[in-house]
């Protein structure tokens, strides 16, 4: 296999321009456009509105290349795009080798009969994407969501490149993914597929492969598997045939375990082909030993939807993922690692990856793989109706085709799903028209053809036909009781926190509740005069049209009205980061019937207030540091009713643990009026209500504004939460200025920051006036005698601080400082 790598520096400009820009491929026109100054920076102020008639124009992408005279004479030379985005005619030497219309395929051309020994010129030309759906939308009406450019159904694209109630409408193009050409005789491995088959102690996996040869040429296999710690072992396979299998046993198996249940042992596969001389080729796949099953059953409370890794029951705790830029040339490992990261720091075992957005890097799930976290995949569709023609169809099954097969073997895939909020729709939004013929359309693409190619491609996995769903066919799938459920009376319906008792789903993949970014992420896009939440740019910022509007509704609920806009950002974070913990706490402590909660969303696709948890800069709000608790292994939980409060453990690691629980009825000013003991043992992956403190003899209806209570949770001995709960809401608590200080101990790798305070003190915000880091906790309460301790590791400082300069920058606040 001879291949010759097409990236690098090529000659980019719009159809009828005579400037050429130098730019890198793989890339994007509006990257290459901000690069070259030649538009200004599309996320800042309102600079989007620029970004449509970028889009509405084609342009044109030219290089040349060498190619000898030896690769010229291979009987087989392809042309490979990874990824093309989206509406693209390719030509070589002035011949037209092929037209694309799908972002997310893999595309091979033969282009053996227009290759010349020495200089060649390729060339891709983009046609706009507004001006095609906006032509095949008057040809045929297609429903979509009313925060994109209508008529992006028409083409395979990432949806939410158009525009949705998080993202803006930047419908970028480009050519996105690598680009190669690949030459060759004979022993070109097409396709490896690995299954696994578990027995006690010992795992047999099985290697299929699918080999190119020619008659006459004998071609040799070899199979060789690295174990974790560095075993290798090997199988030859002479004179192959075009398809073959090699089967083996692993004994004492290292298994692949989710985040916080165990390790992440990787096993190394190397396909190898080769002739008498030479290697012809070579595939290497890195797997985990695991299954993953999802269990969805009749129970008593209706029917289960549960993951099942190695036996095990696990509780899916993560968030929702979508793009992480409008401007996928910003795209990097790196970046990826450090999001991935933060949710590993956050407890994370599970990604969902929503449907509107792309089928990310494989540099993705590798990055799962070796981390432990599970991933949910959706299909690439979204809230929208699908004609099913035959083009259309053909389009979406090699989609499909290409996907699968680069993505099966990874030992984080946990499920297939075939899109998100389509069947929903269907049932419950009111899609116009009758629709009848896209109906038939969708069961005919989302429960025959796609499950039918997955059982042919990856039987192994789980596929879903759509989330939320109770098992598809149209039939209630919102029913609280079986399958998946989004639910959004909570922030969309105007539903006080406590509206999630109500509900013990068996799986809640999306639920969310919006909020700003930090200061320093608004500063970034705004001026000094934009920084109101209805001023027309902090506006253009908010795709969601009614949401500040809900942001100001639940901060009436629940807090006194902020005294400056800095203060409102500050609040916007505590509501989002209560009304998720109130759900996750809800549902961890009702394990068994309900084992999932996956909240909307984990990170942002351009700086904007969101539901995400990460912001665009990747600045974890305070919601993301509460996830990091309500996600904790063993989760303390408090549960109010009148004068009497549960107390809750929940246990979701794999031994029992001895758990002591210390609890105190405060005053405002910290003062003990009340306090005792629970000692308990709670077993591996269960929940349990370990105490109900009945407390109506200290509580009254004059005192409990002034009144909290304090739990603190010991785990085999060992100090690792601390609970409060107030009696009211904070706008209606009698707060005392808590007179927060600190001091910091500068160690090797850390600042050690410990903090008091001269009364209870609620959500105390730590933050740095320009710097970025990251803190071991914040937004926790605090009483008075108490210290807490709080780490920053030098390495995640954005800018390298002294003691002084880190002690000048830290910045405290409370609940108290809103007003």
């Amino acid at each position: 296999m001879r291949k010759i790598n097409l990236n690098g520096t090529w000659q980019m400009k719009s159809v009828g321009s005579s400037e050429n820009l130098k730019v890198l491929v793989p890339g994007t026109v509006m990257n290459d456009l901000l690069c070259h100054g030649r538009i200004d920076d599309p996320f800042y102020r309102d600079n989007e509105r620029f970004a449509y008639d970028i889009a509405s124009k084609d342009y044109v992408y030219i290089r040349d290349f060498i190619v000898e005279e030896e690769l010229v004479q291979c009987e087989n030379i392809i042309l490979r795009f990874e990824g093309l985005d989206t509406l693209a005619e390719i030509k070589i030497n002035e011949n037209s080798v092929a037209k694309t219309h799908n972002m997310h395929r893999i595309y091979e051309f033969d282009v053996k009969p227009f290759l010349v020994p020495g200089l060649n010129k390729l060339q891709v030309t983009l046609f706009s994407p507004i001006q095609y759906i906006s032509k095949k939308q008057t040809e045929e009406k297609l429903w979509g969501v009313g925060d994109a450019i209508e008529g992006y159904p028409h083409l395979r694209k990432g949806h939410s490149m158009f525009g949705w109630d998080w993202g803006p409408q930047i419908p970028d193009l480009g050519i996105w993914r690598d680009v190669s050409l690949l030459a060759w005789n004979t022993g070109r491995i097409e396709d490896v597929y690995i299954t696994q088959d578990h027995r006690d102690n010992e795992v047999g996996v099985n290697v299929r492969m699918k080999i190119e040869t020619r008659p006459n040429h004998a071609v040799n296999l070899k199979v060789k598997i690295t174990s974790p710690s560095g075993i290798e072992d090997s199988f030859h396979i002479d004179d192959a045939l075009s398809e073959e299998t090699v089967s083996f046993n692993v004994v004492n198996p290292q298994l692949w375990w989710p985040n916080n249940y165990g390790e992440q042992p990787l096993y190394k596969v190397e396909v190898i082909s080769s002739d008498q001389s030479n290697v012809l080729d070579e595939k290497v796949l890195n797997i985990g030993l695991r299954t993953i099953k999802v269990k969805h059953e009749p129970d008593q409370w209706g029917k289960s939807f549960e993951f099942e890794v190695n036996g095990l029951s696990i509780f899916a705790m993560g968030a929702n993922y979508i793009p992480e830029d409008s401007i996928i040339a910003r795209y990097s490992k790196e970046r990826t690692e450090q999001l991935l990261n933060d949710c590993v720091e956050a407890n994370f075992n599970m990604v969902r990856v929503w449907g509107g957005g792309i089928y990310p890097e494989d540099y993705f799930f590798d990055l799962c793989d070796q981390k432990g976290i599970i991933v949910w995949q959706d299909f690439m569709f979204a809230c929208s109706m699908y004609g099913l023609n035959d083009d259309f169809r053909k389009n979406v099954e090699q989609e499909v085709i290409d996907n699968v097969k680069r993505i099966r073997h990874h030992a984080s895939l946990g499920i297939w799903c075939g899109n998100n909020e389509v069947e929903e729709a269907w049932v419950y939004w009111g899609i116009p028209g009758e629709g009848y013929k896209y109906k038939a359309d969708y069961i005919k693409l989302f429960e025959f053809i796609i499950p039918e190619l997955i059982k042919e491609l990856d039987p192994h996995t789980f596929y879903w036909s759509s989330s939320p769903s109770s098992g598809g066919g149209f039939n209630e799938p919102r029913n609280p009781n079986e399958g998946d459920m989004h639910y959004w009376e909570v922030w969309h319906g105007l539903k006080p926190f406590s509206e999630y008792e109500k509900y013990h789903f068996r799986f809640c993949s999306e639920f969310g509740f919006q909020s700003f970014p930090s200061m320093k992420t608004i500063n970034t896009f705004t001026e000094p005069e934009d920084r109101n939440i209805f001023s027309y740019v902090m506006e253009k910022h908010q795709k969601n049209g009614a949401a500040n509007g809900k942001i100001l509704f639940y901060l009436s609920e629940n807090f006194l009205y902020p005294k400056d806009f800095d203060s409102l950002v500050y609040a916007s974070q505590l509501l989002q980061a209560e009304a998720i913990k109130y759900g996750v706490e809800h549902w961890r402590r009702n394990r068994g019937r309900c084992m999932g909660s996956l909240y909307w969303q984990l990170n942002d696709c351009w700086p904007v207030a969101s539901w995400s948890s990460l912001d665009y800069f990747g600045r974890w709000k305070a919601l993301h540091y509460f996830a990091k608790k309500f996600y904790a292994p063993v989760l303390m939980s408090l549960r109010e009713e009148g004068s009497d409060v549960e107390i809750h453990v929940t246990n979701d690691s794999l031994s029992t643990i001895e758990a002591r629980i210390e609890w105190k009825l405060r005053k405002n000013n910290s003062e003990i009026l009340a306090q005792g003991n629970v000692q308990t043992e709670v077993n591996n992956l269960t929940a349990k209500q370990c105490e109900r403190l009945s407390l109506d003899k200290y509580i009254t209806e004059e005192n409990k504004r002034n009144l909290y209570l304090e739990c603190t949770l010991y785990v085999n001995g060992e100090q690792t939460s601390v609970s409060t709960l107030m009696f009211t809401k904070p706008k209606h608590f009698n707060f005392i200025d808590p007179e927060l200080t600190f001091n910091v101990i500068d160690k090797i790798d850390t600042f050690e920051i410990t903090i008091s305070s001269q009364a209870f003190a609620k959500y105390i915000e730590i933050d740095l006036k320009a710097a970025d880091c990251k803190f071991s906790d914040n937004y926790f309460d605090l009483s008075r005698g108490e210290v807490r301790t709080v780490k920053v590791k030098k390495e995640s400082l954005s800018e390298s601080l002294s003691l002084g300069s880190f002690k000048d920058q830290l910045q405290l606040r409370s609940v108290y400082d809103i007003v």
